[in-house]
């Protein structure tokens, strides 16, 4: 019996909405808008001053250090003593 009259409520609920919306979407509003609008500030008095920060702050990684992959030798005199032979 509960069941029966709260689901009998709920439907006319639903009606009592469903109508409602249906009527609203029917009516074609009645708003008029404007094609320009101006707005006029040339009265208004505006202060004010550039606002900057006092310094910028980069943060950035640091360069890895690798190893040079030029291996210079000390002593290249046999290879000097050999090219001068060859002459």
């Amino acid at each position: 019996m509960f069941r029966r009259l709260l689901g009998a409520l709920m439907l006319a609920g639903f009606l009592v909405g469903a109508a409602g919306t249906v009527s609203a979407q029917g009516q074609a509003p009645n708003v008029k808008y404007k094609k320009k609008t101006v707005y006029d500030f040339d009265d208004d008095v505006v202060e004010g001053e550039l606002q900057r920060p006092d310094g910028e702050y980069v943060d950035t990684r640091r360069k890895a250090k690798h190893s040079s992959l030029i291996k210079i030798r000390e002593n290249f005199i046999p290879e000097m003593l050999k090219s001068a032979e060859d002459i």
